[in-house]
């Protein structure tokens, strides 16, 4: 079983050290790749030096392109492109669990699915340390993606997931509209529309330890159009079809 995880990364100095420690320690034989947008904190620097010292550790540095979407696409294509057999994407920040990919790895490995989502919203989930005000707006963005995409999953704003290769193989990254957070949703979106099947596992979600999340209000307003956008076009597509 040939694994990759990817994680996209922009200041996070802090945090990126001590997340390849835990991941090179509980899940030795996959490979990290960490996708850097030229962070002036130095979190390129430290994982190309990483890299030289580590067989399982890779790194590419993205000094003309910004963006959480477009950083994990370039994780997708790399995967592809190697032949991994399943990838995992993953935040920098310790608020997806480190604990929790064997598991995610073992679901998908057992199962029929395509994908399986971390969920926040299956039982046993949990986001303990977010106000009310912050999972009210969560929950409403994944009624929205749900109303619009046609999604079944509870879970289609969070970005810890494992998928298989093959399937990711058969997506149309030109298609992509999203850039910044909306396009863990378009990632569900198109891979339903290529005839993925989905699985849930449970997670607590933690806020981060470090740094400064890059979540706002702007790109939350951003990703309810982009999704509008989207449904509009798997109506079309119905008709059409």
């Amino acid at each position: 079983m040939k694994v990759l995880i990817v994680i996209a990364t922009y200041n996070e100095i802090d945090n990126l050290p001590k997340l390849v420690e835990e991941l090179r320690s509980l899940v030795s034989d996959a490979d990290i790749l960490v996708v850097d947008d030229n962070s002036p904190d130095g979190t390129g620097r430290w994982v190309e030096e990483k890299s030289r010292q580590d067989v399982h550790v890779f790194s590419i540095i993205r000094t003309n392109e910004r963006g959480l979407g477009s950083a994990v696409i370039r994780g997708f294509k790399y995967g592809i492109e190697h032949k991994y057999d399943y990838l995992v994407n993953m935040d920098a920040d310790f608020s997806h669990s480190v604990s929790d990919v064997p598991r995610l790895l073992k679901v998908i490995t057992e199962s029929n699915a395509d994908v399986v989502i971390g969920s926040r919203y299956v039982f046993g989930g949990m986001t303990p340390d977010w106000p009310v005000i912050r999972k009210v707006m969560s929950r409403c963005v994944n009624f929205w993606a749900k109303a619009t995409l046609g999604l079944k999953t509870k879970d289609n704003s969070g970005a810890f997931r494992c998928y298989r290769i093959d399937k990711l193989s058969l997506l149309d990254f030109d298609r992509f509209i999203s850039s910044g957070y909306s396009f863990f949703e378009e990632t569900l979106f198109r891979l339903k529309q290529a005839g993925a099947t989905f699985e849930e596992t449970p997670i607590v979600f933690l806020d981060r330890r470090l740094g400064v999340s890059k979540i706002n209000r702007k790109e939350a307003i951003k990703a309810i159009w982009i999704m509008l956008k989207l449904g509009l076009e798997r109506v079309v597509g119905r008709r059409n079809g």
